[in-house]
């Protein structure tokens, strides 16, 4: 089941975020983009349940 995230977080930190979220599910690459007043970044990222099952 693929799904979209959507967060909003300083700049400095997108990459911290877009890390971890990799580590923990299937993800594509992050769309950035400046929020409306510019003081922050919008990341769009679309991921998925990675599979668990060892099979």
């Amino acid at each position: 089941m693929t799904f979209e995230i959507r967060i909003i977080c300083d700049h400095d930190e997108a990459d911290r975020i877009t890390a971890a979220l990799a580590q923990v599910l299937t993800t594509g690459p992050a769309r950035t983009y400046p929020t409306r007043d510019g003081m922050r970044t919008r990341l769009y990222i679309t991921a998925d349940h990675r599979d668990t099952d060892p099979q």
